[in-house]
């Protein structure tokens, strides 16, 4: 039984048809995929290697800019230190100077108090030597009529004073 399947297989083929050499259907598809291949190579290749190439200078390009912003952001921040460094160093300098006017304003305001202190002092001194001595004329015209008036009532005559003017360190 296995013999008669065989032979119906094989009589169903054919019969002399070798696989391993081409037929006219393989020639057939070879020159189609040729004709294919060469439209894809003329009209299709083209195109995509020119957006290809494209791509490639842009990308070349950006990197190129990106290079150079780098250095430029580096150049820039460069200055920006060196400046902000003269900065710091010119404010420093100017805080400085404010202190030491501040000082010397100070220093000034406070000699000038000084000087008015002194001279309200010596003002004050002065009017109060002025007083002191009108007082004291005052008070030795008032001592000696109060003398004379105790001792006319101590001793019960009347003395009468004579007024002699009395100055410093004098006295009668």
């Amino acid at each position: 039984m296995a013999d008669s399947n065989v032979v119906l297989l094989a009589a169903e083929e054919g019969g002399q048809s070798n696989f391993l050499v081409p037929n006219g259907t393989f020639f057939f598809v070879l020159i189609i995929f040729l004709i294919v291949l060469g439209v894809i190579g003329k009209w299709v290749v083209p195109p995509i290697s020119k957006v290809l190439h494209e791509r490639d200078a842009m990308v070349r390009k950006t990197l190129e800019d990106n290079r150079k912003a780098a250095e430029l952001r580096s150049a820039a921040e460069a200055d920006y230190l060196k400046v902000m460094k003269q900065a710091r160093h010119e404010a420093s300098s100017v805080r400085d100077e404010a202190r030491n006017e501040g000082r010397k304003i100070v220093e000034e305001a406070r000699a000038r108090a000084n000087a008015e202190v002194s001279g309200v002092l010596q003002k004050a001194n002065e009017e109060l030597t002025q007083q002191s001595r009108a007082l004291t004329a005052d008070l030795q015209t008032s001592v000696e009529t109060l003398a004379a008036r105790l001792a006319s009532r101590v001793l019960g005559v009347d003395v009468t004073t004579r007024t002699v003017p009395v100055t410093s360190g004098q006295r009668r």
